[in-house]
């Protein structure tokens, strides 16, 4: 039986997000935005929630922490903030494409709403309380369940993007995540801007993307199908990363991470791309075995040392959210 309200322990778990990239941007009519993306294990975010005689928050991005906490606390009309400690145990480096900030925000309204006992909220609404998925809803959707996600796009400015495909990816396939340490991609205001004066993405493109996303991408997934699944990625990630090329200078966002993705596939990774704003890549291997062999490779290659390299499983679950 769970213990009383204000006085249980909540913990939440939640996987980072892989952005494959947008279906459209900048047209006048139609929905807006829309693209692929998948959820990962790592690196994780964790959370817990545990009585306290008053509201504290602890740990890498407290800050960010506590002003999801008090958007959480305004919209359920609190008389106060919950007396509660929130401790970040672990959290992925921020503005480097793994979608941090959406993971946490609904981690602490889904961990608040746990531990003051409330009913149960939808994702959307996870969303709306801690103002994300304001572009993309691939990390909203990926919170609640996990897996390879396709999201429809919006046609509404308060509207969350619709989820219109979901499908689980193989349990031993790997993906490898590359990137300079050193680099950052864009967010907040510049984020912001960046979107008001790209060039709409064309017509044809969009209609190429969601082809793409719909016809192979999520049916390859569905059957397990790495090759086709492998090459399908590479293709979407280029063609929607072209739509950045006036930002970016061409479909990666660094001429460095250009290299690198030369250097990858070089070593035999057709499924390659940027997550995001980047700077992350990922690599795709077919097993835990190939992915440690990449890995050692890459490792060999010049100027390796300044990348931070890590393995991870795909996460078709979502986040955990529970008293403990």
């Amino acid at each position: 039986m769970d213990r009383p309200a204000m006085s249980r322990a909540v913990q939440v778990i939640a996987p980072s997000r892989l952005h494959f990239g947008m279906f459209t941007f900048g047209q006048d009519e139609g929905r807006q935005f829309g693209g692929v993306g998948a959820m990962v294990d790592s690196p994780s975010l964790r959370l817990s929630f545990t009585p306290a005689d008053r509201f504290e928050a602890h740990g890498p991005l407290a800050e960010r922490t506590s002003e999801y906490a008090r958007r959480a606390a305004a919209a359920w009309s609190l008389a106060e903030m919950p007396r509660c400690r929130i401790e970040i145990s672990s959290a992925p480096p921020e503005h480097v494409g793994l979608g941090v900030g959406t993971q946490l925000g609904l981690s602490v309204v889904a961990g608040l709403n746990l531990f003051l006992d409330r009913t149960p909220l939808e994702p959307t609404e996870l969303a709306r309380v801690a103002a994300r998925a304001q572009r993309s809803a691939i990390g909203t959707h990926g919170f609640a369940g996990g897996g390879l996600i396709v999201e429809g796009g919006k046609n509404d400015r308060d509207e969350i993007s619709p989820q219109i495909g979901r499908a689980l990816l193989r349990a031993e396939w790997r993906f490898v995540l590359v990137r300079p340490g050193s680099e950052v991609g864009l967010f907040g205001d510049d984020e912001s801007g960046a979107f008001t004066t790209l060039p709409p993405v064309p017509l044809e493109t969009t209609l190429e993307l969601c082809g793409l996303a719909l016809e192979h991408l999520l049916p390859a997934a569905e059957a397990g199908r790495f090759d086709e699944f492998s090459e399908s990625l590479f293709r979407y990630g280029r063609l929607a990363g072209e739509c950045f090329a006036a930002k970016q200078g061409g479909p990666f966002a660094s001429g460095r991470l250009a290299d690198l993705v030369e250097t990858i596939q070089r070593l035999g990774v057709v499924g390659v791309g940027q997550s995001s704003w980047g700077p992350t890549l990922f690599a795709l291997l077919r097993d835990k075995a190939a992915a440690a062999s990449f890995v050692d490779a890459l490792e060999r290659e010049p100027n390796s040392e300044e990348l931070e390299i890590s393995i991870t499983a795909a996460n078709n679950t979502g986040a955990r959210i529970e008293v403990v």
